[in-house]
């Protein structure tokens, strides 16, 4: 009983942490650009002049916006409460550092949820259908929670420089979007070219909108919402693994 009730309240408090994290870091212009306006300029750019489906880009410019938006800010918070000395204030709380590396999570999986609508908003408005509701919602969750621990696994290095952090998240984001069937549906590319993208999550969750709006996809669902969900395991898993062995050198 004493123990499910501290699980309770470290809940509790990931929560609060959550909330400040998306009121401090998360209403910012800078994660606007990075979650929706990068990704929107990328696909037009590589959309013009091509006869693609709206149901197409629809699900290549979601799959790009919860991927962008969720990695946004979450691999740089922990490197900022450094900075700014209030990483060291949480950890002489009652506050273990699972709950913080929680709450972080939190507060990324609820703004990518949110900013996930904005392309499923706009293509249906401009004609796209969606053939399984549910398939896009469950994909969006677990996605959602996959790439926000991605985003807490790049702010493992012990650096208090967001800068550094920054630079190492988009030496990794931005090649994953070209061999993660955003582009080119996996089943075109070449032998190589499907042999790297069993390894990018992001391919899993692309298929997932594509079965979502289109109704075709490269995996099983099955498949690609087991693969989101072991991803995310082994994310959050190496995360806290991580951020217990580099915390010393933080403080």
């Amino acid at each position: 009983m004493i123990l499910s009730k501290e699980y309770t309240t470290q809940i509790r408090r990931a929560f609060v942490l959550a909330k400040k994290d998306i009121r401090i870091y998360y209403f910012k212009g800078p994660v606007i650009i990075f979650g929706v306006l990068i990704p929107l300029f990328l696909f037009f750019a590589f959309s013009i002049g091509r006869n693609i489906p709206i149901n197409s880009l629809v699900s290549g410019l979601l799959a790009m916006t919860l991927f962008f938006t969720a990695t946004a800010v979450s691999p740089v918070i922990i490197p900022w409460e450094t900075t700014m000395r209030t990483l060291e204030r949480l950890v002489s709380t009652p506050i273990s550092l699972s709950t913080i590396i929680l709450g972080n999570i939190i507060a990324s999986f609820i703004f990518a949820v949110i900013i996930s609508a904005v392309p499923i908003i706009v293509g249906v408005i401009m004609g796209a259908t969606i053939e399984n509701l549910l398939i896009l919602i469950a994909g969006i969750v677990i996605a959602a929670l996959c790439f926000s621990s991605i985003g807490l696994l790049l702010s493992t290095p012990p650096s208090s420089m967001p800068s550094t952090i920054m630079m190492l998240a988009s030496l990794l984001k931005f090649p994953l979007i070209f061999v993660s069937g955003i582009f080119i549906p996996v089943e075109q590319m070449p032998g190589w070219g499907q042999a790297i993208a069993v390894f990018s999550p992001l391919t899993y969750f692309t298929d997932l909108a594509r079965h979502a709006t289109q109704g075709i996809g490269y995996f099983p669902v099955f498949v690609d919402i087991g693969v989101l969900i072991a991803f995310t395991a082994l994310f959050l898993f190496a995360a806290a693994t991580l951020h217990r062995r580099n915390l010393s050198k933080r403080l």
